[in-house]
């Protein structure tokens, strides 16, 4: 049985991942801070390991003697939408902390044994945000730019290892990440009508990727609402 390592597991993609792993026999270590919902994805069979990934000094010692064939960097969160002169530097320190040194510090600890042991595949959870520009984002851009670019360095690394890494660039998915910084309404606006990818269509797209064969890898994939017609958001001209 394969050992897959999932962080951001208590919500959204990262839930819907560990799931998928976990139905499809995989055994999953699912990493989040959210004590009700690591409680729940254990008693569905998970291991549920309770970790604030902010507190990046903790990662190494508390993966220290995990041994995963799949780790999925999905933790992130989203930063107070505004101009980038209006945000305090605590705000900008924890979404960069968040949305990136975590996931660098995850996989310093975790790909050097998949180097040794010459297999394993390790995904990112990218967004379109690291490939275009919005305004009032431009942290949250940044962070998930430089993502896109670890990603793309790190499977030139690993490549000749026989380790995979893979991007994820999301489009619109129907999360809580909006949740503290947008209203009911204009959430409900934004996911309206299909307009908005499912995270469990992320978590298939995951399951199709490691089911390709060890000499292909799949460095990124992008994967949109059909009617989000650019990876701005522009929507569909009527006719």
């Amino acid at each position: 049985m394969t050992h897959a390592v999932v962080t951001g597991a208590t919500g959204g993609i990262g839930r819907a991942i560990a799931l998928a792993l976990h139905e499809a026999g995989h055994r999953v270590t699912a990493i989040g801070r959210d004590p009700d919902a690591l409680a729940a994805l254990g008693e569905r069979g998970l291991h549920a390991l309770a970790l604030d990934l902010a507190d990046t000094a903790a990662i190494g010692p508390a993966l220290a003697g995990l041994r995963p064939d799949v780790l999925v960097n999905n933790a992130g969160m989203m930063p107070r939408m505004g101009h980038f002169c209006d945000l305090s530097l605590s705000e900008v320190d924890r979404a960069i902390t968040v949305n990136l040194t975590s996931a660098l510090a995850v996989t310093h600890a975790l790909a050097p044994g998949m180097r040794e042991r010459g297999r394993g595949h390790i995904f990112f959870t990218g967004s379109t945000a690291g490939h275009a520009p919005f305004a009032n984002l431009a942290v949250y851009c940044a962070a998930k730019a430089a993502i896109g670019a670890f990603a793309q360095a790190l499977r030139l690394d690993m490549a000749t290892s026989g380790v995979r890494v893979t991007e994820i660039v999301a489009g619109r998915v129907e999360t809580g990440l909006y949740r503290d910084l947008l209203p009911t309404e204009a959430r409900a606006a934004m996911y309206a009508g299909g307009g908005a990818v499912q995270p469990e269509d992320v978590a298939g797209m995951v399951l199709s990727v490691l089911a390709m064969p060890a000499h292909v890898d799949v460095a990124r994939f992008d994967i949109l609402p059909t009617r989000q017609a650019t990876a701005t958001g522009a929507t569909k001209v009527e006719r």
